[in-house]
């Protein structure tokens, strides 16, 4: 068996570079602290990265994925990570008893599934009282309504309201947070106590920001059913730093390309305009020779007119034996 699955862009598969990178491995980072000293359900883990995190910090992890290639690859690349094991299972139909774990992790999930009420009621089967729902799934506006470009393999995303009307009956108690990969500047103390915060500007407004961000590209919902469970999880603005600053040498090479494609479009315009000049040029010589061409031709038959008018008068013919006796003795015609 290869060590690695091929990415095929429903499953996310670590090294595969751009934004789902930065989505993905913040997504497990910012729930890893949540779910410390718990015993974890991951549903949804496909190739495990994400479970094998969450085990660092977690009391035990089970990571749970349909697909039984991604468990099997799973299980053979982390063998060796403690208190970390893999089940094939079908979110819908959870193969776990009642009251099983203390939280339950799922990511991108939901958009992926018809059977999305089943899967909730499965989860908070599997949770025990108090227990703690780390979820995320698109927010279908800005994900494709803005963007106009549906995925293949999404069979249902979700508006704010329409999240929210299924976990609220099975999980009373919430707190919401808005996930978008973007540039950004941070600020940040080297020592001491810190605070965090998030504000936005624009190119016409840089000096008038307004708090929060306006437009999550994903919802991440923690959920429970005891109000305690909610109240214990401190609000925090959770930042992921790429420190080899993968997007923007991506970025980079983009622009650079786009610039060389700029540069030999450009190139490519000039040759054609000296290709169109050469063409015009042509043309207009080629009509000045056909012009030429034209004005010779109409002398030879101007000229050929008046011969055939001078034979056609009866002094041409009274003329006729003289002509022909010239012809016979000097070899040229009479006319010449």
């Amino acid at each position: 068996m290869s060590d690695e699955l091929p990415f095929t862009g429903e499953r996310f598969i670590p090294g595969v570079p751009g934004e789902i990178w930065y989505e993905h491995w913040h997504r497990y980072h910012f729930a890893a602290p949540l779910v410390a000293g718990r015993a974890v359900l991951d549903i949804a883990c496909g190739t495990g990265y994400g479970s094998a995190l969450l085990a660092r910090h977690a009391a035990r992890v089970t990571g749970a994925d349909l697909a039984q290639p991604a468990i099997d690859h799973a299980r053979a690349r982390y063998a060796a990570v403690p208190h970390l094991e893999f089940r094939q299972a079908d979110c819908a139909a959870l193969p776990f008893p009642d009251a099983s774990f203390d939280a339950v992790v799922s990511f991108e999930t939901l958009e992926h599934i018809a059977a999305q009420e089943p899967f909730l009621d499965e989860v908070r089967r599997v949770l025990r009282p108090a227990g703690l729902l780390v979820l995320s799934c698109p927010n279908k506006v800005e994900y494709t309504d803005k963007r106009g470009v549906p995925n293949e393999f999404h069979v249902r995303e979700l508006y704010r309201e329409e999240l929210a009307a299924l976990i609220n009956p099975r999980f009373p108690h919430s707190a919401w947070y808005g996930q978008r990969p973007s540039f950004y500047s941070v600020v940040w103390p080297e020592r001491g106590a810190a605070r965090g915060e998030i504000f936005e500007v624009g190119e016409t407004s840089a000096d008038a920001p307004s708090p929060g961000h306006s437009r999550p590209l994903y919802f991440i919902v923690l959920a429970s059913d005891a109000p305690e469970a909610i109240a214990g999880v401190v609000p925090a603005v959770s930042v992921l730093a790429d420190r080899d600053e993968w997007i923007y040498h991506d970025y980079e090479k983009v622009t650079r390309g786009v610039d060389a494609a700029h540069r030999q479009g450009n190139l490519l315009a000039e040759q054609m305009r000296n290709l169109r000049s050469q063409h015009d040029e042509a043309a207009r010589r080629g009509d000045e020779r056909q012009a030429a061409e034209r004005a010779r031709f109409d002398e030879q038959i101007d000229i050929q007119q008046r011969e055939l008018a001078r034979r056609a008068s009866w002094r041409w013919w009274l003329a006729l034996p003289l002509r022909r006796l010239r012809l016979a003795l000097t070899g040229k015609p009479p006319w010449a």
